[in-house]
């Protein structure tokens, strides 16, 4: 059985202290709620450009949406904890590419720009 593709931040436990000072924790629940349903809003958005179909053989598959789909998010930790992804069985296999197949990476690039905007909205909570 294949992986599923998630992805979670953790040490909020470790900024508790600086952020009690200056935010309650419903602003970084709200940060949390707000920056999971953006990343699953653009991974979606990302797997309708990068999954636009294959071959088998001579013949042409168009893309089911059965990926995108697949894609959402869930809240956990009392609002700490958002985790996002897909859940189709073969969507690491997308993701990563295979000896056959080239990779099709909606996953990371989303990732990658919303972790950067998390990052900046916690830090905006700090100061």
């Amino acid at each position: 059985m294949a992986k599923r593709a998630s992805f979670k931040v953790n040490g909020l436990t470790a900024l508790s202290k600086k952020l009690k000072k200056n935010a309650t924790m419903d602003d970084v629940k709200t940060i949390v709620k707000t920056n999971t349903a953006e990343l699953t809003a653009a991974m979606q958005n990302e797997a309708q450009l990068v999954l636009t179909g294959h071959w088998e053989g001579k013949k042409f598959v168009k893309p089911t949406g059965a990926t995108k789909r697949s894609i959402t998010m869930h809240i956990s930790n009392n609002g700490l904890a958002g985790h996002t992804g897909p859940k189709t069985e073969y969507a690491p296999y997308l993701i990563r590419g295979t000896r056959y197949m080239v990779k099709r990476d909606f996953f990371l690039p989303p990732l990658r720009k919303q972790k950067q905007k998390f990052k900046s909205d916690l830090e905006r909570l700090m100061q």
